[in-house]
């Protein structure tokens, strides 16, 4: 048991998703650090793999009896949905055409690209955090958990929010032009803030 366990958590296909997944992750993080069009265009590359890899692993059973720690809390959460929120400004909105709860209906939903890319950072980086720990228990459960929430509900984010991502790369918006007197990270005021959102503006910048 233990030996086939250990087969699968190193199997080719989970150490691709893993790769993915950790530079997925890597790309929500940098939000504030590098341009938001980089960025962008980072996760129109990334999105189609992290679902490809992700669709692509293998089944697995839970084998523990505890509940895996979760690492993402309710302020990473929402810290990186606040940075994806004030780098989108207005372009953060869109229109979603698939809602499983009015899919027959005629209502129309606006959705958040930020709150995607957040939704599925939350478990995508439980999972990253808890393989890392280099047990075959732990490397599992989070393996099933992540298979899991992909097939539940963030496969679907992933496509939704790519639709938005394509528009905003080959839209030519400029998301470095001001739009506003409101204050935004990295713009120098105040200080406190651009300490916050960790892209503090030199005297010189």
């Amino acid at each position: 048991m233990e030996s086939s366990l250990h087969q699968l958590v190193y199997s080719k296909n989970v150490i691709e998703f893993v790769t993915v997944a950790n530079e997925f992750c890597r790309i929500i993080e940098s939000t504030g650090k590098i341009s938001v069009q980089d960025n962008l265009q980072k996760l129109q590359k990334i999105l189609p793999l992290l679902y490809l890899k992700a669709a692509l692993l293998p089944e697995t059973e839970i084998v523990l009896d505890e509940e895996l720690e979760k690492y993402v809390t309710e302020f990473d959460y929402n810290l990186y949905h606040q940075k994806w929120l004030q780098a989108l400004g207005e372009n953060d909105s869109f229109y979603e055409v698939f809602d499983p709860s009015i899919q027959f209906g005629q209502e129309t939903v606006t959705a958040s690209v930020s709150e995607n890319l957040t939704d599925i950072y939350q478990p995508v980086k439980n999972f990253v955090l808890s393989y890392s720990m280099g047990n075959d228990n732990v490397m599992n459960d989070a393996l099933y958990e992540c298979k899991f929430s992909f097939e539940e509900y963030w496969g679907q984010n992933l496509v939704n929010v790519l639709r938005a991502i394509h528009r905003l790369v080959y839209s030519g918006t400029d998301f470095d032009e001001p739009d506003s007197d409101e204050v935004k990270p990295g713009k120098g005021n105040p200080k406190w803030l651009d300490n916050f959102w960790g892209t503090t503006v030199g005297e010189n910048g």
